[in-house]
């Protein structure tokens, strides 16, 4: 009866995640004007995309902003992990743990009012940055990197530290460890780093309507500024696009960190094989 209830709690629970997002696909092939007036099929909203320069543009844009700001969000997360989780005894520790966490549990509209303050602050003291591509992408880069961070430290707690201990004994440098060792064993965090920090960049509104500024006008700010004028079908086609890009990228990575990890438990399964037959000969 318990594992009844769990099930039936669990469908329902994906049915109200995912029934809209199902409901939004299926009326972006609607061949009405009337967003929930079905109409027929058809292409022909996502060939109006096609050539509607405005959504081009932003969409180029947001994926920009959302690689490079899921880069030098790992490469920061990265660093912080390491330093939270290897050097345990650093003056400062608990304000820099503070500050690295504050991101996941301020609100967005606080996060991006601060930072909206601050570019602005240094505009006038120093002339720069304007508003635009640059304070979006350093914007998003100071929140994912907070996730990034989280992402890596907890992978890193748990790896076995005596692996890099017996490369350093084998006489590998300490950047060798890290490339040969280390590197190889956090690299599925790192990509979870990555795919997470990509999609909180792509579809971010808050902080992204506080930091653009003319002519950085992102794909979610477009699709939030055409809603609030009517309910267009052409708003459901860019979100569906959204939608499947997210979910390949998604998928790919899931895929790539499965395999990874059967991989790995073979290699560690056989290296267990070859070690017991040297004991028993």
């Amino acid at each position: 009866m318990t594992s009844r209830l769990g099930k039936a709690w669990l469908i329902a629970g994906y049915f109200f995640l995912y029934l809209p997002i199902v409901t939004l696909i299926v009326y972006s092939f609607n061949d009405s004007k009337m967003v929930m007036l079905w109409g027929g099929f058809t292409f022909k909203w996502y060939g109006v995309i096609a050539h509607d320069t405005e959504v081009l543009d932003a969409f180029k844009l947001s994926l920009r902003i959302a690689l490079l700001s899921a880069t030098a969000s790992v490469l920061l997360g990265t660093l912080a992990a390491f330093a939270m989780v290897r050097y345990q005894d650093f003056w400062g520790k608990t304000a820099f743990s503070a500050h690295i966490n504050a991101p996941l549990v301020v609100p967005e509209v606080i996060t991006g009012l601060s930072l909206l303050l601050f570019f602005v602050t240094c505009e006038r003291l120093f002339g720069w940055p304007d508003r635009g591509v640059l304070t979006i992408w350093a914007g998003h880069t100071s929140v994912g990197m907070a996730y990034a961070a989280v992402v890596i430290q907890s992978r890193l707690l748990e790896m076995d530290k005596s692996l890099e201990e017996a490369a350093m004994d084998l006489g590998c440098k300490p950047f060798q460890v890290f490339y040969l060792v280390t590197l190889p064993l956090i690299a599925q965090s790192l990509l979870a780093a990555w795919l997470l920090t990509f999609t909180l960049s792509l579809d971010d509104v808050v902080s992204t309507a506080f930091l653009s500024g003319p002519g950085s006008t992102t794909l979610p700010i477009v699709i939030l500024s055409r809603a609030r004028l009517g309910l267009d079908p052409t708003v459901n086609a860019i979100a569906t696009i959204t939608v499947a890009v997210v979910s390949v990228a998604v998928f790919a990575g899931s895929l790539w960190l499965s395999r990874q990890e059967t991989r790995r438990a073979q290699e560690q399964a056989a290296a267990y094989r070859e070690g017991m037959q040297q004991v028993a000969a």
